[in-house]
């Protein structure tokens, strides 16, 4: 196969676009991807105060650095979730890439905020992996409602999206499925959310990873053995391997033709109240991360 681009031997091939492409090819293809997420989504400018989440894995750090080679100024923030080794590696990995890049980095201990993980997973009879996402995404929200932030952009990939999608789709969640998507406009206490990676796969991810040297963590969360979500990639992976493209259309035919629909039924629902220990938006009269936190004290 040849590069698409300029006719050298291709050493990216890329079925569900038909394609391949040599590796300086493949590396303007990946940050033209994530410059037209960027714009046909209307994400962010230049102008915009954008923080990014970072977990120290391929994905945030990817992005942070195609970001920064296409002229963006961005912050990152890392939560340090106290798992033993795990969170230890993470960090040094984020700090690592951060200071080798110059770019400005901000890290948050989630123990700081009365909420290690491991004594959350000792005392919460939930599924881990559930709750330690309710309070990353608490506090990479609050981190930049409070800080000046008026985008917070994540990692997730089209894979991460379509596997998303898909658990929403199992249990038919109105309010999921209404909100999901590569942008999520701001609303009260809530900044805007954006997921300039939607167009770009995790291979795709891997690859550019890999061409541009990025050291990033490789082992798994110890805590994320048997998560649904994993069980729901392997599954999409093999419906991707037969019919190259299915999950780019799976996608894209959701956001044109699904989600409209779901935010629509979404309109008439109540209101959220502000959470009477953190004031940030909840559907109960306590949040689901004060209520955590609540029990621990306990």
């Amino acid at each position: 196969m040849k590069c698409r681009r300029c006719g050298e031997v291709a050493q990216v091939a890329l079925p569900s676009h038909h394609t391949g492409f040599c590796a300086p090819c493949f590396e303007t293809y990946f940050l033209k991807q994530v410059e037209r997420g960027i714009h046909d989504h209307k994400q962010f400018t230049t102008e915009d105060r954008v923080l990014l989440a970072v977990s120290g894995g391929k994905d945030s750090l990817g992005l942070l650095l195609a970001l920064t080679e296409l002229g963006y100024s961005i912050t990152a923030l890392h939560i340090d979730l106290g798992i033993p080794v795990s969170s230890e590696c993470a960090r040094a990995t984020v700090e690592a890439f951060c200071q080798k890049h110059g770019i400005e980095y901000h890290i948050l201990e989630t123990a700081s905020k009365g909420l290690p993980i491991p004594l959350v997973k000792k005392h919460i009879n939930r599924p881990i992996c559930s709750v330690c996402g309710k309070i990353k995404r608490h506090w990479f929200n609050r981190f930049a409602y409070e800080n000046g932030f008026n985008v917070l952009a994540t990692g997730h990939n089209l894979d991460d999206e379509v596997a998303r999608l898909f658990a929403n789709t199992l249990r038919w969640d109105r309010a999921y499925l209404a909100g999901q998507g590569p942008v999520k406009p701001a609303e009260g206490k809530f900044v805007k959310k954006v997921k300039p990676l939607c167009r770009l796969t995790e291979y795709e991810t891997a690859v550019w990873c890999f061409l541009k040297g990025i050291e990033h963590v490789l082992a798994a969360c110890p805590y994320s053995g048997g998560a649904s979500f994993t069980g729901h990639k392997k599954l999409l992976a093999s419906l991707e391997e037969n019919s190259p493209g299915m999950k780019m259309q799976f996608y894209g035919h959701f956001l044109e033709r699904g989600k409209p629909a779901f935010e629509a039924i979404q309109e008439s629902a109540p209101p959220l109240n502000e959470c009477s220990h953190c004031g940030f938006p909840s559907s109960q009269e306590m949040c689901g991360v004060c209520r955590i936190k609540q029990v621990l004290e306990s």
